[in-house]
């Protein structure tokens, strides 16, 4: 479908010339009902209404689904998208780093948080998509001294929920806003990374490098550390030092660590100079080595972080180090002799995050803060909120979790879907900033259905765009479509992932006494983990599946899809297990299972997807989708028969090849369709 073919010629359709203009479109879009809507529900978005010409579309004949009609009221997502931060904003990665904004990439691994219990966690999540534009620009700053520019429509998380950072208290504009009686929540701002500088690199081996005369006559010294990444950074500054090495593992008895003796062809006057410290330390070597310290001797476990010191000259200066650059520490004593006193930070998350990022160890996994609470008491009162009075570059970026961590602070952000292309619009963005909403639906389902050519052919409704997305809650399209399909008793089928659905049980009943009604939800699996990372934006399976029990408690026989069903993750015996006891747990009258498929588009990113989640299966996808959308037969029946067998196990009916997909007698479940994956 093209925009010519979507909307009604201008006498059929008046815009609404009270409405703001909408951004132009790639193509010419006649008699539309453009609005771009500034609500907390849907800021930054734009939806064009349109006067549709037709709404009961006839599938094409080339296409594998089971049903010959259909209709769509949406064409894109309703998922809330806003451009938010300036470019230099940093961002906390995977690996306990930060990064600009601006730089981010899809597929890089940052933070986010998730609730569990009384408290948000930090989990991490991967960066979907991103986008930028220019907007007014506003000031945030809060108590700490945390600065952030960002536009009015973005939302940061406070000690109240999500606001914007702009709004109003009345009238058109009125929404959650930050003002100064708000704290947002977080750690505060973010420490720059120090400067790889001659000083820092000296300092940094300065740490590293003992003295090992036990090591044999050809060793000239020894790295106190055995982690891969400390040592790479060693050997390249090292090399940078003029010394060449070669690494020869050395595993100490007792308690004694494993250590690496390195091997030098430099000249021994160099290698002296790394082992004594300069009469006059700067920052940078300072920096240098506590960085080398913690990657030597440093631990960080459930929150404490400790630095062990052999002797009193290393703990002098080691705390003198933290002392420097303003870090709170305590001594812990071992009560059993020979073992290495501690330097404990003190200061919680805050002075952790800021000593990773001000000296940059190497050691990347004793930076984890996965799991940890965000309950830290930082200074984050919001002081002043300022219009800078001009339009600047920003950007956001779609996240597993829907937030990520911008210089200490939580914020907001949006789902993504890259299946807009069909009307020439961008792939990403565009899904979820301009939704085409048929606001003409319902009436032109009832003119459609009162045509003397239409025989009353069974409609399937869900396949293409959910129905029920969260659009739907404002736009209202479906009563009118229902009611329209009842009082012509035209046969039907609906097939979601929305629990919205339930808001027109009283409608689908009627249409039940009346006519075939076809019930259906898409459950792919019920593994949490999985869920958020690859259907971030639709509701949970098992609210999807509370959903199932209450249209059964209403009377109805509600079949279950299970697509799409993932290779390689979710199809295993025990994945499939799970996911059809908590189908039949839900009261479903059948499941019927649908391996994924992948058409042209959604191809490409899943596999782009699938190459940062599971780069393993990368080969196995590849052999499976060779000839085209589909996998093979074999793979299908193989999957099919670990459903028949697990349904069997938990007394569930399995819907066979059709049987989900045709109407059968009031009420049956609806067309097998798979629905998009994101």
């Amino acid at each position: 479908m093209r925009w010519d073919n979507l909307s009604a010629p201008p006498d059929e359709g008046t815009p609404d010339r009270a409405a703001p203009a909408a951004p132009p479109l790639p193509l010419a879009l006649p008699g539309a009902i453009a609005r771009t809507f500034d609500t907390p529900g849907f800021a930054g978005m734009t939806f064009y209404e349109v006067r549709a010409k037709s709404i009961i579309n006839r599938v094409p004949g080339q296409s594998r689904v089971p049903f010959e009609w259909t209709i769509n009221p949406y064409r894109g997502c309703s998922h809330a998208c806003v451009y938010c931060l300036g470019g230099d904003t940093p961002i906390l990665m995977a690996d306990g780093r930060t990064r600009a904004i601006s730089e981010l990439e899809p597929g890089d691994r940052i933070y986010g948080t998730r609730r569990r219990g009384a408290y948000r966690h930090y989990v991490v999540t991967t960066v979907l998509n991103k986008w930028s534009t220019v907007k007014r620009a506003y000031r945030v700053t809060l108590a700490d001294g945390t600065t952030l520019v960002a536009s009015g429509d973005h939302r940061f998380l406070t000690e109240r929920g999500w606001k914007h950072v702009t709004g109003s208290m009345r009238g058109g504009g009125r929404r959650p806003h930050l003002t100064t009686r708000n704290r947002l929540l977080g750690t505060g701002r973010f420490t720059m990374a120090p400067k790889r500088s001659a000083d820092y690199r000296r300092g940094y081996l300065h740490a590293l490098v003992r003295d090992d005369e036990r090591a044999g006559a050809s060793a000239r010294f020894r790295l106190a550390t055995a982690e891969a990444e400390a040592l790479e950074r060693a050997e390249r500054y090292l090399a940078d030092a003029g010394v060449t090495v070669e690494r020869a593992t050395v595993t100490r008895v007792g308690r004694r660590p494993t250590t690496t003796v390195v091997r030098t062809s430099g000249p021994a006057e160099v290698v002296t100079g790394l082992l004594s410290p300069p009469d006059e330390t700067t920052d940078d070597w300072t920096l240098g080595y506590l960085a080398g310290m913690f990657d030597a001797a440093g631990t960080c476990h459930r929150g404490v972080f400790r630095i062990s010191v052999a002797g009193d000259e290393s703990q002098a200066r080691t705390s003198g180090a933290l002392e420097r650059f303003g870090f709170r520490w305590a001594l812990d004593v071992p009560g059993v002799p020979g073992t290495a006193r501690q330097l404990r930070l003190t200061g919680g998350l805050p002075e952790r995050l800021r000593f990773f990022h001000l000296t940059d160890p190497a050691v990347t996994a004793r930076r984890s803060i996965e799991g940890m609470a965000l309950k830290c008491a930082a200074q984050l009162q919001v002081t002043a909120v300022e219009d800078l009075g001009l339009e600047l570059p920003l950007w956001d970026i779609t996240t597993g979790t829907g937030d990520f961590i911008a210089n200490g602070v939580v914020s907001h952000n949006c789902f993504a879907r890259n299946t807009h292309t069909y009307l020439d619009l961008d792939a990403g963005a565009d899904f979820d900033r301009k939704v085409i909403v048929k606001v003409n639906a319902g009436e032109l389902v009832r003119r459609e259905l009162a045509a003397p050519r239409w025989r009353g052919a069974h409609v399937a409704m869900g396949t293409n765009v959910d129905c029920y997305q969260r659009a739907e809650g404002r736009y209202r399209l479906m009563p009118p479509i229902i009611e329209a399909l009842r009082d012509f008793a035209n046969p039907f089928s609906i097939l979601t992932k929305g629990t919205l659905l339930l808001r027109d049980l009283p409608l689908l009943r009627q249409a039940a006494e009346l006519t075939r009604v076809g019930l259906s939800y898409s459950v792919g699996f019920v593994d949490e983990a999985l869920w958020r990372a690859a259907e971030p934006g639709t509701p949970s399976p098992r609210r999807r599946l509370d959903a199932v029990r209450a249209l059964t408690d209403a009377g109805f026989s509600v079949g279950v899809l299970m697509a799409p069903i993932l290779p390689g993750l979710s199809d295993d015996e025990e994945s499939i297990d799970a996911t059809v006891a908590a189908v039949a747990a839900s009261g479903a009258a059948s499941v019927t299972p649908l391996p994924l498929h992948l058409r042209p588009g959604a191809r490409e990113w899943y596999a782009r997807w699938l190459a940062r989640e599971f780069p393993q299966l990368v080969p196995r996808y590849r052999q499976l989708y060779q000839a085209g959308a589909y996998t093979p037969q074999a793979y299908q029946r193989e999957v099919t028969a670990r459903v028949r067998m697990a349904a069997r196990r938990h007394g569930l009916h399995r819907g066979e090849a059709g049987e989900n997909r045709q109407p059968a007698p009031s009420p049956a479940p609806p067309t097998s369709e798979q629905l998009s994956l994101l």
